[in-house]
């Protein structure tokens, strides 16, 4: 068995590619699809990678928590209850479990992530 490399690049030319969409009940406008580079899979549910929207606005809610890292495109995130923040290149954040609200992309958004469940 091959040692696991303990370098990895998050990089999408070489990670599959999976596609997705929100669930349809949780759609508000538009018809976001997702594409998704999953690089990363560690044990203890650790999860880090490449996800990518095109337009539309959705209802999000997190159970998790993410570091988010915008690469491109424009996105806007409202929490319930409060304020409308919009996200460009260059932003990072966090969302906490508990965070429900709305995700609306407004050019295609292509952001890096780590997920920890």
């Amino acid at each position: 068995m091959a040692a696991r490399p303990l370098f990895l690049p998050v990089d999408t030319d070489h990670a599959a590619v999976e596609e997705g969409a929100p669930p349809a009940d949780r759609v508000i406008s538009g018809d976001p699809k997702f594409r998704t580079w999953n690089v990363e899979e560690a044990e203890g549910g650790l999860y880090a990678g490449v996800w990518e929207a095109t337009p539309g606005k959705w209802r999000i809610q997190y159970d998790e928590w993410e570091f988010c890292h915008i690469l491109s495109g424009v996105s806007v995130v409202t929490e319930e209850g409060g304020p409308v923040i919009t996200l460009r290149n260059g932003d990072s954040f966090i969302l906490r479990p508990g965070f429900r609200g709305t995700w609306e992309v407004i050019e295609t958004t292509r952001k890096e992530y780590v997920i920890r469940v």
